[in-house]
């Protein structure tokens, strides 16, 4: 492939620059085609468009790969854990012992959240959904830190990266307290990011909370999963938000409502759904003919990706973590036995072997946090937990481009030509 690359519309002839990453395909620079052309491209869902350039993830759909700062998502979940990867999200390198203990030290500092929010939760509803207070929570935040808003001081904006990425699980802790008319639990700084989460959600003041270490690993892995995944629809939806110059915590907001979409967010709780629906490992045969059955609306749920279109890297951990899981909590759920065998008969059908539809990662990560004990309407609520990190990065990363603009998609308008008023009595 050349420097250039020639396009032919309309008569003429154009070049227009080619860029090469550090991985992944070569993309043509079309900054210039309205200006040369008086035309735009037309690419519904930016699906075949570079809205950014980033140093943050990297994603081979067609091999599998999913990388973190360089770093394959699979040597991450089995050997770090979420405080060093949020470290590196942010900071680009893997923390030395110091700068991890530090960070650490910054973030549990944190977790603790304005005491006039407490009576923000009283105006909810006791059955509102956990994102419709995530939102809400998030939003409000700007109205309570003032001192950390100035997008162009880089410490305000460190100030505020560390102050989503702490207080995330206390407002997700929070929300299902309110739920389920609990007390709401106050940070314990003895505790590491995850098991304190864990306590905050499912301890209470009358006894001591004792976090199991296997489920604490899994929740850890989980986040970890979920970090960042590139330019998907929420990350995206923070990145335009950020270009107007919103502030981190209006951002943040915008993201996790972009989350709470079924189709992005909803996956592993539908995943979930299916399996509960299936039931028993003898029903297995019955739902996968339906599967194939063009005429039924039924859908396997938790297989295959928009992006991968081979085994989703994630998947494979998610995998040994369940098992993990159920063998701590002594769980006996036949949903882990259809999902296991339901998995196996799946990638030895040759219908799935030839679309492709292999187990992603949201086909495991339902029956664990079901598992744990989290009702599925804190699974997008814990998605938005662990994806804080990776909106925070990319929010970061593009304020501090002296390139960036304000996001402003365009559009093939086919609305009536223009036409004259006409006064009502005459309609």
């Amino acid at each position: 492939m050349g420097d250039t690359a020639k396009l032919t519309a309309g008569g003429g002839d154009y070049e227009f620059p080619m860029k090469s990453g550090t991985l992944g395909p070569d993309v043509v620079d079309i900054g210039k085609l309205y200006g040369k052309t008086g035309m735009f491209t037309y690419d519904p869902g930016f699906t075949s468009t570079a809205s950014c350039d980033s140093g943050l993830t990297f994603i081979d759909g067609e091999e599998g790969v999913l990388l973190h700062r360089g770093y394959p998502i699979g040597q991450l979940a089995e050997n770090s854990n979420f405080m060093e990867v949020s470290y590196l999200m942010l900071n680009g390198e893997l923390p030395s012992k110091d700068e991890l203990d530090n960070f650490e030290f910054t973030i549990t500092r944190h977790t603790m959240l304005h005491d006039q929010l407490r009576q923000f939760y009283q105006g909810f509803r006791r059955d509102a959904h956990p994102m419709a207070i995530m939102c809400g929570v998030v939003g409000a935040l700007s109205a309570f830190y003032h001192d950390s808003t100035d997008i162009s001081d880089p410490e305000h904006r460190k100030i505020s990266s560390h102050r989503l990425i702490a207080k995330m699980p206390t407002i997700a802790a929070m929300a299902y307290k309110y739920a389920i008319g609990q007390p709401f639990m106050q940070p314990d700084n003895s505790l590491s990011y995850t098991g304190n989460f864990l306590r905050m959600t499912f301890g209470v003041p009358a006894e001591q909370y004792e976090v199991v270490p296997e489920v604490e690993k899994a929740l850890d892995r989980i986040f970890i999963l979920h970090a960042d995944h590139e330019q998907n629809a929420s990350t995206s939806t923070v990145r335009l938000a950020g270009s107007s110059g919103a502030n981190p915590f209006a951002c943040i907001a915008a993201g996790i409502a972009c989350l709470w979409g079924p189709a992005h967010g909803g996956a592993n709780e539908a995943a979930l759904n299916m399996l509960r629906e299936i039931g028993t490992p003898d029903k297995i045969p019955e739902y996968i003919a339906r599967a194939k059955n063009k005429d039924d609306p039924f859908r396997l749920m938790g297989f295959g990706h928009r992006v991968y279109k081979n085994y989703d890297p994630r998947a494979t951990v998610m995998q040994k973590t369940v098992r993990e899981v159920f063998d701590a909590l002594k769980v006996n759920d036949p949903v882990f036995e259809v999902a296991l065998q339901l998995e196996e008969m799946a990638l030895n059908d040759d219908y799935f072997i030839e679309k492709k539809l292999f187990p992603n990662v949201d086909f495991y990560s339902g029956v664990i946090l079901s598992a744990i004990g989290f009702p599925t309407e804190m699974f997008t609520a814990l998605f938005a937990l662990a994806r804080t990190v990776g909106w925070v990065a990319q929010w970061n990363e593009m304020i501090s481009d002296p390139g960036q603009r304000i996001g402003r998609p365009r559009q093939l308008y086919t609305g009536p030509t223009t036409r004259d008023y006409v006064p009502i009595a005459q309609r």
